[in-house]
């Protein structure tokens, strides 16, 4: 099912859907994070243009499509937004920023290309710190995409935050070259 996600989205690209060993190995791992009770999140690593963002949105999708439910029978529905959004929901749309912190299920894709920092009224504020934090400590479902190699998420957000991804991601780091080139 997560094959024909990526087909799909693929298509919507208006693109040709290219079968590769990198992108078979993605699908494998995304289905085992699935099955994952323990892992909440799922950290998508590399370089642009290698299917990162177009595995966020099959899985987005098609988790939609499922339309999982929870323990009282309502559907799970998974968000999307990208990280910079996030930093200008914190500074004018604290009611949206809040709403994203706590989705059930939220994808949240280049994270890394947003300043760590931003003032607001002189206050100091890290927006993506503090989503990623309070979803950690909410245990819930976080999808991320990111060109940031994962010893680089340390040196950008802290020892604090790396050590939660290490404890609630499982990740996926896609090595290959730029579709978008081919």
């Amino acid at each position: 099912m997560i094959k024909a996600a990526i087909i799909a989205e693929v298509r919507y690209r208006g693109r040709e859907y290219r079968e590769t060993l990198e992108i078979t190995e993605s699908i494998r791992l995304a289905a085992a994070w699935m099955r994952n009770p323990k892992k909440r999140g799922l950290l998508l690593c590399g370089q642009c243009g290698n299917g990162k963002t177009t595995l966020m949105y099959a899985l987005k999708n098609l988790i939609n499509h499922l339309q999982i439910r929870d323990n009282y029978g309502k559907p799970f529905e998974m968000w999307s937004v990208e990280a910079m959004d996030l930093v200008r929901f914190c500074t004018e749309k604290r009611e949206t920023f809040n709403q994203y912190k706590d989705a059930p299920m939220l994808a949240i894709d280049d994270v890394g290309l947003e300043p760590s920092e931003v003032l607001n009224y002189g206050n100091v504020l890290n927006p993506v710190v503090e989503l990623l934090s309070h979803r950690y400590n909410k245990q819930l479902t976080t999808i991320i995409t990111t060109n940031l190699k994962p010893s680089d998420i340390r040196q950008k957000y802290g020892a604090r935050l790396a050590d939660r991804f290490n404890e609630m991601m499982t990740t996926i780091i896609f090595k290959g070259d730029s579709f978008r080139l081919m």
